[in-house]
């Protein structure tokens, strides 16, 4: 697919350590990592985790000391619990919940596994009280991010990139005439709250938490658009009302699974303000909306692609400074949005 480049996300070497964390590492020993250092976390104590000498890490985009950061303040593990495998690559990706001073937090991780030891670590820290009780709320993922696909019915990896890295070309600069490429019954969630299909939350919004929830249309028109989370996925990006996420960067696919059609990424969305809030939506008027200064999310998210459409996804994610780097990419990846992922060998 046109855009796609197929290379390490996180600038690790996958030859030769893919097939020993392939078959050292299945989906259980991965999962098991992320329960010890989910333990370790808790106990403010990373000395009982196996890692590599030069082992990284960072919180919220930041190189930290492991150690540091959530690791000075986490008092328990929170109900909350969805793991997500790439056991070709030696990858494992986590959405979660934690106690940090007693609150409910919500934490996203990714590790890399390399010879039975951890290489890297990247977590997101949404400290959200709201957030994190949603999130325990609903009990545990979607089931269908765990069912298995019958093995006619896979998409290779880069494959099941591609219609992923649809969902952020689509909402870059949104002019709702792409084809999007979402089944009918598309659910989102992010942060733990329904974003879509629900009917608990009808008309106008925000759909980014933005400063200002006004929408000014242009003269002579008596009704001003709505967006509403009571959409499903298509119709949101139909309308045309996502136009002011200017640019969605450093699309890091860090956990690929075609056996159960998931793909975890990490990104961020860019919101530059100014000039680009005023655009035309698909029914020809000029409206002017979202955030008035620059800022960006930094996310996870996870997308259940089936027979060549994305019918589940869930984010985390939280505000951070207009433009941050990921402490995983050089600055030019860091400002591309090309989709970026390993590539394995097939098994013999």
């Amino acid at each position: 697919m046109a855009g796609l480049t197929a290379s390490s996300p996180l600038g690790a070497a996958v030859a030769g350590s893919v097939a020993e964390a392939s078959g050292a590492c299945g989906r259980a020993c991965l999962d098991g990592f992320v329960n010890r250092y989910l333990t370790a976390l808790a106990a403010n104590d990373p000395s009982s985790l196996p890692v590599t000498p030069d082992v990284k890490f960072t919180e919220d985009g930041q190189r930290l000391k492991l150690g540091d950061g959530l690791w000075n303040t986490a008092t328990g593990i929170g109900t909350y619990k969805f793991y997500m495998e790439d056991v070709a690559a030696g990858e494992v990706g986590f959405f979660g919940t934690m106690r940090e001073a007693g609150e409910p937090v919500i934490l996203a991780l990714r590790m890399k596994i390399e010879g039975a030891r951890i290489a890297e670590i990247e977590t997101i820290v949404e400290r959200t009280v709201r957030d994190a009780e949603n999130l325990e709320k609903r009990g545990g993922p979607d089931p269908l991010f765990s069912e298995t696909l019958p093995p006619s019915e896979r998409a290779s990896r880069a494959d099941l990139v591609g219609v992923a890295n649809r969902y952020f070309s689509g909402m870059q600069l949104n002019d709702g005439k792409g084809e999007y490429p979402f089944t009918d019954d598309c659910d989102r969630v992010e942060n733990g709250t329904e974003e879509t299909n629900n009917t608990g939350r009808t008309g106008t919004y925000d759909p980014v938490r933005t400063q200002s929830n006004s929408v000014e249309t242009s003269p002579g028109h008596r009704s001003d658009p709505t967006y509403s989370a009571s959409w499903g996925c298509k119709r949101q990006f139909q309308s045309g009302l996502l136009h002011f996420v200017t640019r969605i960067r450093d699309r890091r696919f860090v956990v690929v699974d075609p056996e159960r059609g998931v793909a975890l990424a990490f990104t961020f969305f860019d919101h530059a303000a100014g000039r680009t809030r005023t655009f035309k939506i698909p029914d020809g008027r000029t409206i002017t909306a979202g955030p008035i200064t620059p800022w960006t999310w930094e996310i996870a998210e996870v997308f259940r692609v089936e027979h060549g459409k994305i019918r589940r996804i869930e984010a985390v994610y939280h505000r951070a400074p207009y433009g941050m780097n990921s402490g995983w990419s050089t600055w030019r990846d860091s400002m591309s949005t090309r989709a970026r992922w390993s590539e394995v060998p097939a098994r013999q």
